[in-house]
């Protein structure tokens, strides 16, 4: 009987403290998305590439090689790039760090070492960002010999 009064007091504090205080009209989440769709009349930032993928050609296995995907934030809000991940270690992304003005430009710089490698590769790297949608996909190319 004991327990089932501990169970139910415990419920009940979970319950109160779940419970918004009163009189507070707060947005946590500010999300563009309706049930009806993107809603556009919101600010958002917007990541816009030059190009999404690059193809260094042919490689001798064990060069290192980078190459800069250049971006243009084409919003009307700073864009705010989150994390980079790539498919394979052998490929390394740096992105900048900061926030980037709408109008302003960007690198996202990745890396490929081709040690122990042959034959065609792609690898391709996600970008995360407060954009919609919250991520985009960039793509290398090689042929390694």
């Amino acid at each position: 009987m004991k327990k089932i009064y501990i169970l139910t007091a415990l419920m009940l504090l979970t319950v109160a403290a779940c419970k918004p205080s009163q009189g507070t009209d707060v947005d946590l989440i500010k999300n563009p998305n309706t049930a009806d769709g993107y809603d556009e009349s919101q600010k958002m930032p917007k990541i816009a590439f030059e190009s999404d993928m690059h193809d260094f050609g042919q490689l001798m296995a064990g060069e290192n090689i980078s190459y800069s995907f250049k971006f243009t934030n084409t919003g009307n809000a700073d864009l705010v790039i989150t994390g980079c991940d790539a498919s394979c270690g052998c490929t390394v992304p740096d992105y900048p760090k900061g926030r980037i003005a709408p109008g302003k430009t960007g690198y996202i710089t990745v890396s490929f070492k081709s040690q122990g490698m042959s034959g065609q590769q792609v690898k391709e790297i996600d970008v995360y960002s407060n954009t919609q949608p919250s991520s985009t996909k960039l793509r290398i190319m090689a042929h390694v010999r």
